[in-house]
């Protein structure tokens, strides 16, 4: 065992502290990882808060984080120390159901195992990125290319992969419309994704305050969803939506702007149920779907896409001691586009 420094939150609704953590002792095929960065992501504060349901506290949140390997179970084959990793959302899984076997592991038959506010295998709590150290068997570390930074690749991990999927899934490229729902920290990978991809991109947002972010980043077009004119004229237009918000949206609004066969693809996750009308599915013969995050060789597939199109999430680097001005910040929809925190910090 190992007893590294982190951040926590004791209780449900309760700010993050500085604590210590317990780590276990490296086993056959595990790697140890001197975490570098460590992204925030607006899971994390649904789950501090207990928005999706009952947690486990303490609580380290985190689960996509980037670092250096510093020590290597006597049968890893995978990595070496001094090779430079991340840690998605998950940290385990069954590995024998259909879709371990199929390389989605996100969907193991038998619940995967959470990089935090879950338990292991071994009946053990499992801990996230807001501190020094974490271990983590080896078929669950994916490798982060050279032409990455760090810094700019943990978000990759969680927002990167989350739109990846379902952009490759429904077929986002060359002669595609495709439109992202909200211009945050899910969003704007969405923006850089479906670009690189060849996609037509255009982003649906509340204002049109983050228009030349947007556009910046790789959109074509920009509406405002708060314009009742943006769902007129946009009517019809969309192969694929994939949605990023959290908010309850009104489906049948949004439904309406895809094309007869297409694709409203869901990320985000609402804390409250949401109603549909189904004859808005029927009529076009369109689809809702939802997505998460994706297996590992789908997010080594990630990675290797954005350091070939020169990739990187828009991040604002922050101290460990300001996690907690950077939930509200979150709630708030005050940064761009992703909190990474320097774990040297802690």
């Amino acid at each position: 065992m190992t007893t590294v420094a982190a951040y926590a939150a004791p209780a449900a609704k309760a700010p993050l502290e500085r604590t210590t953590i317990e780590r276990r002792a490296v086993r056959e095929h595990d790697v140890l990882i001197d975490i570098k960065f460590a992204g925030i992501c607006h899971s994390d504060i649904h789950q501090v808060r207990e928005g999706w349901g009952e947690a486990i506290f303490p609580m380290v949140p985190g689960h996509d984080l980037a670092g250096v390997v510093s020590e290597v179970g006597p049968g890893v084959t995978r990595f070496k120390v001094g090779d430079r990793v991340g840690v998605g959302c998950m940290v385990d899984s069954c590995r024998e159901c259909e879709m371990c076997l199929a390389g989605k592991e996100q969907y193991c038959a038998q619940g995967q195992t959470p990089t935090y506010n879950g338990v292991g295998r071994d009946g053990e709590p499992t801990y996230g990125g807001y501190s020094e150290k974490v271990v983590v068997d080896e078929n669950f570390v994916v490798r982060i290319p050279d032409g990455l930074s760090l810094d700019v690749a943990a978000p990759l991990l969680c927002a990167g992969i989350t739109l990846y999927s379902p952009l490759k899934r429904f077929g986002a490229g060359p002669g595609r419309k495709v439109a992202i729902v909200g211009m945050g920290g899910l969003g704007h990978m969405g923006v850089k994704l479906a670009h690189a991809m060849g996609a037509e991109v255009t982003v649906l947002s509340q204002s049109l305050r983050k228009k030349d972010d947007g556009l910046r980043l790789g959109a074509d077009h920009y509406y405002a969803t708060s314009d009742p004119k943006t769902f007129e004229e946009l009517r019809g237009s969309f192969d694929l939506i994939v949605s990023t918000v959290s908010a309850p949206l009104d489906f049948g609004a949004y439904l309406s702007l895809l094309k007869p066969e297409g694709t409203l693809a869901n990320v985000g996750a609402p804390e409250e149920p949401v109603s549909l009308n189904l004859f808005s599915l029927i009529g076009g013969g369109r689809s809702l779907a939802g997505s998460m995050i994706g297996g590992i060789p789908e997010t080594q597939e990630t990675l290797d896409f954005c350091a070939e199109h020169g990739i990187g999430a828009e991040i604002e680097l922050i101290a460990a001691s300001e996690i907690n001005e950077a939930y509200e910040r979150v709630e708030n929809s005050d940064v761009r586009y992703r909190f990474v925190i320097d774990t040297a910090t802690i």
